[in-house]
């Protein structure tokens, strides 16, 4: 090992470079939940538990808006129905 470093050029933050549209988090699972997720991809042959993670959390997000539409959609019929 060297006797001394020239870190001159450094710069502060990750070594490696975020890609476009995603953001680095540090964010706490249970284990067990984890654990699952990363036994997913390996029995899928590998790749990444990470994105499975966020395809599930996609998965979530559009299924909510789905139910927000729908629900919305019946309250305007409701509404807008003759009789009411």
């Amino acid at each position: 090992m060297k006797q001394e470093y020239d870190f001159s050029s450094g710069k502060r933050g990750a070594p490696v470079s975020t890609a476009p549209g995603k953001t680095r988090i540090t964010i706490r699972i249970d284990d067990d939940i984890l654990a699952w997720f990363r036994g997913v991809a390996h029995d899928r042959g590998g790749g990444s538990y990470q994105t499975l993670i966020n395809a599930a959390l996609r998965d979530h997000v559009e299924a909510d808006q789905g139910h927000l539409e729908r629900t919305l959609r019946r309250v305007i019929r409701e509404e807008l129905s003759p009789g009411s």
